[in-house]
């Protein structure tokens, strides 16, 4: 296990591969994890990725406002840290709105931006995901034991094809996530909105959503077309909110294309 120290704590980021690098943000109630098969893929590609841990989520730190902005803070410290003066960036769902939102901060950092199943504006959140930033909400979930697992296992059939994968994901994250980050995080998503700036976005962009999202509202990517002028949007027939692991194959051959094309 690896880790930096920045000024909100301990950052835990594990890395594959030799070569050009790659970013990786996980999504919401998520780890590193998520990108594993993803990061085996592209270190037989000659790339080499990072993916981290945000602060409150798997082994990180669990101080800090767990809001996009002080997410962008994180990952350009750690980029700092790891000498990445620029590089391309990937992430998924919560993690996406974060690359994206980095891209336009700090567009000399990110030469590929990619989003996957992300939220360009909050109101693009299912209406549970909504709910669990009701600090009211997030308190019951948290206080009543077993019910936050039970729930996320009874969700897990309408999530992933894998829900069996997905579940066993979920569980051992949320074991390593406090209501605090849980609530807070999801909240500022919530009323996050990029669409003002997404003409300001010079690098290549791509988003990927799953037809069958029930998470993230798939016409997210119509945003980016209409936001971003050099953007290219797959729909996936047969993913919900996770494709790399719904449509695993075809979800690598996307991603890529994308990191290779001139």
């Amino acid at each position: 296990m690896s880790s930096i120290v920045t000024d909100r704590g301990i950052v835990h980021y594990e890395t594959f591969g030799r070569g050009k690098p790659v970013v990786l943000l996980h999504c919401w109630l998520g780890s590193w994890n998520y990108w594993f098969s993803t990061m085996e893929y592209l270190a037989n590609h000659k790339y080499k990725t990072y993916a981290l841990d945000f602060w409150g989520f798997g082994d990180s730190a669990k101080q800090g406002s767990f809001t996009v902005e002080e997410y962008v803070q994180m990952v350009e410290q750690f980029m700092d840290r790891m000498g990445l003066d620029r590089a391309r960036v990937m992430g998924h769902s919560m993690g996406g709105s974060v690359s994206l939102s980095l891209t336009l901060a700090h567009p000399q950092r990110v030469s590929k931006v990619a989003v996957i199943g992300s939220p360009i504006v909050g109101s693009g959140l299912s209406l549970l995901l909504k709910l669990s930033g009701n600090r009211q909400v997030a308190k019951l979930l948290y206080t009543i034991p077993g019910l936050l697992p039970y729930i996320m296992k009874a969700l897990s059939f309408t999530y992933a094809r894998d829900w069996r994968t997905l579940y066993d994901m979920l569980k051992k994250d949320l074991s390593r996530t406090t209501v605090e980050s849980f609530s807070a995080s999801i909240r500022d998503l919530r009323h996050t909105d990029l669409r003002p700036r997404l003409h300001e976005c010079r690098v290549p962009a791509m988003g990927i959503y799953g037809r069958k999202d029930n998470i993230v509202n798939p016409k997210q990517g119509e945003v980016i077309r209409k936001g971003i002028k050099n953007h290219v949007v797959h729909y996936f027939d047969d993913s919900g909110h996770f494709p790399m692991l719904d449509q695993t194959e075809l979800f690598h051959q996307r991603i890529l294309e994308f990191l290779e094309e001139l």
